[in-house]
């Protein structure tokens, strides 16, 4: 059995050594502290090695094969094909790959995308090999990515930095402390704004008796699966365009050391965040050095101008797989085998199953994680999943049983997530 990250941080000496601050935030909690990602890494790199089998004779258990799935095997074998030609055979096969690399933006003049200028995704190894100390960078998205890659610019000498969003709103910062009762559950059926409203009255609520905002969302959590699928397609889609932004930047918060520093670039100059888009792209030369110029159109009227040496693509893990080109993606769209849900969130699925072109759920096919959100909405975090995984592996252990005996994953399954992030 292998121990919960809690516990592994309790009984390692060096993990609790790295999460003095986190734990200072958290007023000794280590349930709530903000741990960071590396420790989470180490955590998972120890519980894999533990399971990995190697060399022949070696009995059941996990192997770990490199190399890119670029399709499935012909029909009627199951498994999959790597782009070096090893195909791998099997009875089932689970999607699990995480957030994919961030979707390109509109943009008004496509030359950009060719160009040095433009950083696709800031996550890749070489994102910011052509900036120089002090380059002036213009963020696209204002959420915990560009959070992320401003920090990181600001910590190796960059310049001045804009992000700019439809909104201009970042992500809100995390606190300690407080406790607040679920209330989410017992407004169902309830549209999108009626729970907008619910949620304002409990803010202030909770205002009044010293308990702080952020309870208030947390208490919220473990209901989110079952209010996704009480709502139409319709409802869905006012949410998305209407109050998802403020939904995830109180929902997914930065821990408190984190909103210091941004707080610091933004006090001190080196940050910008506006409320804007991009109305046009020029290339310019200013003092010898190659720009990019950029018309940006407020939220609210007027203009203004700015310079770059780079265009950073911040807006967080894509999610329409309608149009993805990935080959593995592809494959499953071409041949039927996989429908991107109409909202561009991820794939359609049935209790985890991949649902074919007629909506039928496959018996070998499975997604977890970010590809399944149309089903569930907030499928990201490391507590959900594990509410996913735990009724995969039931599913996974009635291989040849008949489906409908199969248990469904339902949404009561997420009422006992608890507090965080």
């Amino acid at each position: 059995m292998q121990p919960a990250f809690g516990d592994w941080l309790g009984a390692n000496l060096a993990a609790r050594a790295a999460l003095t601050t986190a734990l200072e935030e958290s007023g000794g909690d280590i349930r709530a502290a903000f741990a960071p990602r590396r420790l989470f890494g180490d955590y998972l790199q120890e519980q894999v090695a533990g399971v990995l089998t190697t060399g022949p004779g070696s009995g059941p258990g996990l192997a770990s094969v490199r190399g890119e799935v670029v399709r499935l095997l012909p029909e009627p074998r199951r498994g999959v094909l790597l782009g070096d030609g090893r195909a791998i055979e099997a009875d089932m096969v689970v999607l699990a790959t995480g957030n994919m690399a961030p979707q390109t933006p509109e943009c008004p003049d496509p030359w950009l995308y060719d160009s040095r200028f433009f950083v696709p995704d800031p996550w890749s190894a070489d994102a910011f090999e052509a900036l120089s100390p002090g380059d002036p960078v213009l963020l696209i998205g204002a959420g915990l990515t560009m959070v992320d890659i401003a920090l990181k610019l600001a910590a190796a000498g960059g310049g001045p930095m804009l992000a700019i969003s439809r909104r201009g709103l970042s992500p809100q910062v995390h606190v300690a402390g407080g406790s607040w009762a679920p209330f989410l559950e017992d407004a169902l059926p309830a549209s999108p704004r009626r729970l907008a409203r619910l949620v304002r009255a409990q803010v202030e609520a909770a205002r009044t008796q010293g308990v702080p905002w952020q309870r208030v969302f947390d208490a919220a959590r473990p209901a989110v699966p079952a209010v996704w699928r009480a709502w139409t397609t319709p409802q869905k889609r006012q949410f998305l365009r209407h109050l998802r932004t403020r939904w995830d930047v109180h929902r997914h918060r930065m821990a408190p050391r984190i909103g210091a520093a941004l707080d610091a670039l933004i006090g001190g100059g080196r940050l910008e965040i506006s409320a804007a888009r991009v109305r046009s792209y020029r290339w310019a030369t200013q003092d010898g050095a190659d720009r990019v110029e950029v018309t940006l159109a407020k939220r609210g009227g007027g203009e203004r101008r700015f310079s770059a040496a780079a265009v950073i693509n911040c807006t967080g893990p894509r999610r329409d797989l309608g149009r993805l080109a990935t080959p593995l993606l592809a494959d499953l769209r071409e041949r039927g085998l996989a429908t991107p849900d109409v909202l561009g969130l991820g794939l359609e699925t049935e209790n985890g199953a991949l649902l074919d072109a007629v909506r039928r759920p496959s018996d070998w096919l499975f997604a977890l994680g970010t590809l399944t959100c149309p089903s569930w909405w907030e499928i990201t975090a490391v507590p959900e999943i594990n509410v996913q995984i735990d009724n995969l592996v039931g599913e996974l252990a009635q291989a040849g049983v008949p489906r409908p005996s199969h248990r469904l994953l339902s949404p009561e399954d997420f009422l006992d997530l608890g507090a965080g992030i």
